[in-house]
């Protein structure tokens, strides 16, 4: 076994594919490919996965990954065709006389396999967004840094988070892997801006403290039954509060049972959309900036 090799754990059914992203003696660190898990594992328990496609999880977590993409494909789709010509009549109601500006992103990701995953869904999406790769515990610095510098509508404060094993008590900061560094970002964004309808926050991975992260000011968090979350799941709420209009509620109940875990693994609190359309038409280049994504530090 090395670093960066495909594994699964043998004592939970190869249920989740991982890439050990440290070896520390007869103890691998391991970081879920599909799900935003951080776990740790003896090396004895590890399989090595040559093929991932071969594995009934994997490839499931795959499967509902391309779905997920497919939906917010198709939302976006329907969303214009029901929208019609605004401002038609100024226009003489011929061809599309609006813009559009979708709220824009800043992504901090404590995985860069899973930010790049993401900032290819925002371009396909045409969202101006910014995406930083960091540790988790880089991110509440990182947050403070960069919201006066990029000034999103939307931060995702996302990376890999778990629960310690032997430790049931889910009250306890003390009890999670990486929540707390989540809490932190989150406090430092409402520093920023306390407004819930000003900024909007999507924070957590997989097991993270929900409660917690609510608490600290966050729109949006995981996981509120301790479960694991897809890659995706931050992402596909960003995009719902980007793309739902300004003077219009994110419909809470449709975007988290949408997302790829549902209402078990992520929950929210009323908050308006970020989305706005423009007149006359103009190019998209003028409008939607390049997505750019780097590392902090």
């Amino acid at each position: 076994m090395k670093l960066g090799d495909l594994v699964v754990r043998k004592s939970y059914g190869g249920d989740v594919l991982f890439r050990i992203a440290a070896l520390l003696q007869n103890t691998a660190v391991l970081r879920g490919t599909d799900y935003r898990l951080l776990a740790d594992a003896p090396v004895k328990d590890l399989a090595q996965v040559e093929n991932p496609d071969e594995l009934r999880g994997p490839r499931t977590a795959r499967v509902q990954a391309s779905e997920s993409m497919k939906r917010m494909q198709e939302e976006r789709m329907h969303a214009r065709e029901d929208k019609g010509d605004p401002g038609a009549a100024a226009t003489g109601g011929t061809g599309k006389p609006y813009f559009e500006l979708p709220g824009k992103v800043l992504h901090l990701d404590g995985d860069a396999n899973y930010l790049r995953k993401s900032m290819a869904v925002y371009g396909q999406l045409r969202m101006p967004a910014e995406g930083i790769h960091c540790h988790e515990s880089q991110m509440a610095d990182a947050v403070a840094d960069l919201l006066p510098k990029v000034r999103p509508d939307i931060v995702v404060i996302t990376g890999h988070d778990g629960v310690f094993k032997n430790r049931s008590n889910y009250e306890l900061l003390t009890s999670y892997k990486n929540s707390s560094n989540f809490i932190q970002a989150v406090r430092n964004a409402r520093r920023y801006d306390k407004s819930r309808d000003s900024l909007i926050v999507v924070a957590g991975a997989c097991q993270s403290h929900f409660e917690a992260l609510m608490s600290a000011g966050a729109n949006f968090a995981s996981s509120p039954a301790r479960i694991m979350i897809h890659a995706l799941d931050p992402v596909y709420v960003a995009v719902r509060a980007a793309f739902t209009p300004f003077r219009e509620t994110i419909d809470l109940p449709d975007v988290i049972s949408n997302t790829i875990s549902g209402m078990r693994g992520v929950g929210g609190v009323e908050s308006l959309g970020k989305y706005r359309i423009g007149l006359p038409n103009i190019k998209p280049t003028l409008i939607v900036p390049t997505l750019a994504a780097a590392d902090f530090g």
